[in-house]
């Protein structure tokens, strides 16, 4: 059962993904998602793989996201 206390906390988190080779620490969990929920829609072939892998693995809570496999 979670306490209070961590009821309290914001939602907000830091989390890195790589992507591309490129390292990025974020601030906001959510503000990643959205990102590369949008560069997944905006995307085909093996570049929207890459964002699709990172954006499941943000789905899933990962404190740290790569497209790599």
């Amino acid at each position: 059962m979670l306490k209070i206390s961590e009821l309290a906390m914001p939602r907000t988190r830091k989390v890195t993904t790589v992507y591309n080779g490129k390292r990025e620490v974020w601030t906001d969990y959510e503000e990643a998602k959205a990102y590369f929920l949008e560069l997944m829609m905006s995307t085909d072939g093996e570049e929207h793989e890459r964002a699709e892998c990172v954006y499941i693995q943000l789905m899933h809570g990962l404190d740290e996201c790569s497209d790599e496999d």
